[in-house]
């Protein structure tokens, strides 16, 4: 696989519109917004706006109703959901794992086992790596969850309310880690509503969602 600042150089993503609907209930609409290298898009608005409904659209996991939603790649042969790195809300800890067999299994699900240790180091879970995940406490697990960027490259990154659980130098870590992605050309798109800390300005590009529901 080539790496994120080469597979970025060309990738884009196009929103026009995008609306969203549950049951009949329309949970947001009218979202548009660009989404190029370097960039980091954040999805602002209130609780039940649908900024996670959106998340799910972006990535694949839910139908939009409406709008267009127009990733571009500079590699055919992938699909775009094998270019993204997606941390949900929840965590997807599987804690029957240890931290480091949490890591092993998307290292191999994501076809890379070189940057484990890194990624372990880099989340502070170096003394609990051979610990079951069961016993994490939620900064912790969220760590670990977020520990997943590093175990491969991958050019797009959706994360749903990152800083959620940590305290301030766990969120200075996420937005040390944003701001890192950004600079080698990867793109970032995160629902959330907190500030990120340690992201230039410049990089930063803010959506409103102001949904139906909220």
């Amino acid at each position: 696989m080539a790496d994120t600042e080469q597979m970025a150089e060309k990738t884009s993503i196009k929103v026009r519109e995008l609306s969203c609907s549950r049951s009949g209930f329309v949970i947001f609409a009218g979202v548009s917004f660009n989404a190029m290298p370097g960039e980091v898009i954040l999805l602002r608005g209130p609780n039940g706006a649908g900024k996670s409904t959106c998340l799910a659209a972006l990535h694949g996991a839910l139908t939009p109703s409406d709008g267009i939603i127009d990733i571009e790649l500079d590699d055919d042969e992938r699909s775009p959901r094998e270019l993204l790195h997606v941390i949900g809300h929840v965590p997807g800890v599987k804690t029957t794992l240890t931290v480091r067999e949490n890591l092993q299994f998307w290292a191999d699900l994501y076809g890379s086992a070189d940057n484990i240790d890194l990624a372990i180091d880099a989340a502070g879970l170096h003394l609990i790596a051979d610990s079951d995940a069961a016993i994490l406490s939620a900064g912790q697990t969220r760590r670990l969850a977020l520990a997943r960027l590093l175990v491969a490259e991958r050019p797009i990154w959706i994360l749903d309310e990152p800083t959620s659980a940590l305290d301030k130098q766990g969120e200075g870590w996420v937005g040390d880690l944003i701001a890192s992605h950004a600079n080698k050309g990867g793109i970032i798109i995160a629902a959330t509503h907190l500030d990120i800390p340690n992201v230039p300005k410049d990089k930063i590009k803010t959506v409103m969602i102001n949904g139906a529901l909220a």
